[in-house]
């Protein structure tokens, strides 16, 4: 082990072999002469020289200085070794060592090319194909691809966190919507539910009124055809009378018979009255057909006049003293009504509207082409509108189309209406929503524009001393439900 350590020290750089006639460079490194010879020959085209060990510079030949004592070592280990093969760690011989050697030199590989990207011997960087490019020792060359590679490792780490944060965010985003699609569901659920269940009380109601109206319709016609049965014979009675007076030839018999009151052979019927009712029962059936709930309809603040106020949901109407100061527009009404935001222009529509016990209020509908300003702007002082306005002061109904206004002789019974719209028909009519539900009023025209949803708002004036004035303010809202 030791001989082959001491070999390893006289061994030139660049022949391998045991040094002959050994020279120093001024760094301190030795070669045999002819070896470094060659090198600096092979330099002297560049006009620089390098140590192929420590890769020192020097513009010009470096002096060669005889190296006596390494020579007389060298000499010494030849003559003692000649004719013995020494044995040396696998430097040559084994496949990991041959790996490190150059293929075409069979020199160590000690630089690297970064122009080649390749692991060169000290000739091929001197004398070689690598001659005069950029080389690195491999220490160097190694430290900066692991400088760089640290880098890489580093952008791909960051990466790494980044998806990984992604994933997370990802993640939580999935049970958010879960959570939420959860909640949605459920409220989901709980509205249809409510729904059937308003469906379920309003259809029990509908159909108590239409068999309570049926009722009082049958009695009634049966009634009516009893009275008929009995007229029915007594006027066969009396047209026998008559055709017995017809029949007789004496005169003075024929004249002195006394004539029938004419009123016996004419009676006037309920028939009116009937049809009436049977109105009624027609009418109150098709409050089941609405498709429409008032959670689509919706106020439209732009239409409203200065002196009513919109909730914030936009479902409920009330008188303000104060002046709201809106902006002109050409939509805006100069008195205390709004319209609603949505048109109908088809189907059957339905809404339920609730008002309050003081003041007046009415609930209809209007034309797009509507008037917005002067008295003629009111619903159902045109041919454009159709409304039904509530005085709770004299507890009277009263509806209003083309400025005639026609006073109903229903008493109001409760706060709450429902409002049918059957726009292919024609058909307007108003109900009221108490137990039974009552028919109000149904208007008949041919509608041809889009029609809006319209609320408003009156006022009474109660005066005493000829100086004091209250005011009755009023409300009406349009109620989430069928």
């Amino acid at each position: 082990m030791a001989s082959a350590d001491l070999r390893y020290e006289l061994t030139c750089s660049i022949c391998l072999n045991i040094y002959r006639d050994p020279v120093t460079l001024p760094c301190g490194h030795s070669f045999c002469r002819l070896c470094i010879a060659g090198v600096l020959n092979a330099q002297e085209e560049y006009g620089a020289y390098t140590c192929p060990e420590c890769r020192a510079e020097s513009q010009e030949r470096p002096a060669l200085e005889k190296n006596r004592k390494l020579g007389n070592i060298a000499q010494t280990f030849q003559s003692l070794f000649r004719g013995h093969r020494v044995s040396v760690t696998a430097v040559q011989s084994c496949l990991l060592c041959e790996a490190s050697l150059c293929q075409k030199h069979l020199k160590v590989l000690e630089y690297y090319c970064c122009e080649d990207a390749a692991c060169i011997c000290v000739s091929c960087s001197l004398a070689g194909e690598h001659r005069g490019h950029q080389v690195e020792t491999l220490n160097e060359a190694s430290e900066k691809k692991k400088e760089k590679v640290r880098n890489i490792l580093q952008k791909l780490t960051s990466q790494r966190e980044e998806a990984e944060k992604s994933v997370q965010n990802l993640e939580e985003l999935r049970r958010q919507v879960q959570e939420k699609a959860a909640g949605v569901t459920g409220h989901v659920s709980a509205l249809i539910k409510d729904i059937r269940e308003r469906l379920e009380a309003l259809e029990k109601r509908v159909l108590s009124e239409i068999s309570r109206q049926e009722e009082q319709v049958s009695l009634r016609v049966s009634d009516l055809i009893r009275q008929l049965e009995i007229k029915k014979e007594e006027l066969t009675r009396k047209m026998g009378d008559i055709e017995d007076l017809c029949d007789m030839t004496d005169p003075l018999t024929v004249l002195q018979e006394k004539e029938s009151d004419r009123d016996d052979y004419y009676m006037v019927l309920g028939v009116n009255t009937a049809s009436d009712m049977l109105l009624g029962v027609n009418t109150a059936s098709d409050m089941v057909l609405g498709v429409n709930t008032a959670s689509d309809m919706v106020l439209n603040v732009n239409t409203a006049g200065n002196h009513v106020s919109v909730s914030g949901d936009l479902k409920t109407l009330s008188w303000t003293e104060v002046n709201q100061n809106r902006p002109e527009t050409p939509e805006r009404f100069q008195s205390n009504q709004v319209l609603s935001i949505r048109c109908v222009t088809s189907g059957k529509h339905y809404w339920v509207v609730e008002g309050s016990e003081l003041g007046r209020w009415s609930v209809g509908m209007a034309s797009v082409t509507i008037s917005r300003k002067g008295r003629q702007s009111h619903i159902g002082n045109n041919n454009k509108s159709w409304g039904l306005w509530v005085r709770w002061h004299n507890n009277q109904y009263s509806v209003k189309h083309d400025r005639r206004t026609v006073r109903l002789p229903h008493v109001i019974s409760c706060q709450r209406l429902g409002i049918y719209l059957d726009y292919e028909a024609g058909r307007l009519s108003f109900y009221e929503l108490c137990d039974p539900i009552k028919h109000i009023h149904t208007f008949t025209a041919a509608f041809t524009e889009p029609l809006y949803f319209g609320l408003g708002l009156g006022y009474r004036s109660l005066r005493s001393n000829k100086s004091v004035s209250v005011v009755e303010n009023g409300w009406v809202r349009i109620v989430n439900c069928i």
